[in-house]
């Protein structure tokens, strides 16, 4: 065993999909081959998109791919303390404010445009001036963390170094919410740290939030892992796979009939194992798989793919 630490951490939010089980295979199999202890935690925060049963239903699956992990799981919602620790600290050193502003109310302020499809720039002009900023307490409101004017670097393990810009992508973001939760920016920073993990491994459309987690980290005084984003799974449109690409969902193929070894074989297809899917085990994989052969571009997910799942019933 190593020093290292990684973590499988689903969401309770929506079915896993052929895209989420790349990325937590190739997690388990770095962390398994690299002799890292694996934890499991449930990011369970995001109170109206979690659905009932998810949370099982996703041990369940992983557990079906052959995944194991080490040590109890940790779900976010059994203790807010420790994100309500962060966020006092955060206060202290007048890094976080009270923002009451609406969606609409941004939108209507600010002419920048948005980050990205979810997400509006929330720009500095739009801050309390400091002596009307309120103390961390109210909890029917969000709070913004102060996202300074400075470039970030990150010296991603697979994607390699990259330049972000918080501030000027998305400006001051939120880290509370006013249902009284950490928001994921926040909570992940904590979750990792009082973990001890040391190596992230998760799709690299959050390759922009590690810019933002950086600039957490350093606000706490806390040490950030290593990161290593890979590259998503898409439809044939190019976009990240959906429910508008069909159902995907693991569960579907495996009430379907498909076996375990089908589904990971298609992923060893994808990250550049074999040439051809073909039947394998989860430990057969990780045996396998070598970080520098996957595809550095994303991989889509066709038609063909789905037949091949099916054709093993």
């Amino acid at each position: 065993m190593t020093n290292r630490v990684s973590r499988l951490a689903p969401s309770p939010t929506g079915a896993l999909h052929l895209g989420n089980a790349r990325t937590f295979v190739i997690n388990w199999a770095l962390a398994r081959r690299g002799g890292w202890r694996l934890l499991m935690r449930v990011d369970d925060l995001d109170g109206p998109r979690v659905k009932p049963q998810a949370t099982q239903q996703a041990l369940e699956i992983l557990a079906w791919l052959g995944l194991d992990h080490d040590g109890p799981i940790l779900r976010q919602s059994d203790d807010l303390a420790p994100y309500r620790r962060a966020m006092r600290v955060l206060t202290d050193r007048g890094r976080v404010y009270a923002c009451a502003l609406t969606r609409k109310q941004i939108e209507q302020a600010a002419s920048a445009p948005h980050a990205d499809e979810h997400e509006l720039r929330f720009p500095p002009e739009l801050r309390p001036a400091e002596d009307e900023r309120r103390g961390f307490g109210q909890e029917d409101t969000n709070y913004r963390f102060l996202a300074p004017d400075e470039a970030i670097r990150i010296d991603d393990d697979f994607a390699g170094p990259s330049i972000h810009r918080p501030q000027k992508e998305v400006g001051d973001f939120v880290v509370w919410t006013r249902r009284g939760v950490p928001a994921y920016q926040l909570a992940v920073v904590v979750d990792d740290a009082r973990q001890g993990v040391t190596d992230v491994v998760r799709g690299d459309d959050l390759l922009p939030s590690a810019a933002r987690q950086m600039m957490l980290y350093e606000a706490l005084d806390l040490r950030p892992p290593r990161f290593c984003h890979l590259p998503l799974v898409v439809g044939t449109d190019g976009r990240r796979l959906a429910k508008r690409h069909g159902d995907t969902r693991l569960a579907t193929y495996q009430r379907s009939g498909v076996r375990p070894e089908r589904i990971v074989g298609l992923l060893a297809a994808w990250s550049g194992i074999i040439d051809e899917p073909a039947e394998m085990t989860a430990a057969d994989f990780r045996d396998r798989f070598l970080l520098d052969r996957l595809p550095p571009t994303p991989v889509t997910f066709t038609e063909e793919d789905h037949e091949w799942l099916l054709a093993g019933c």
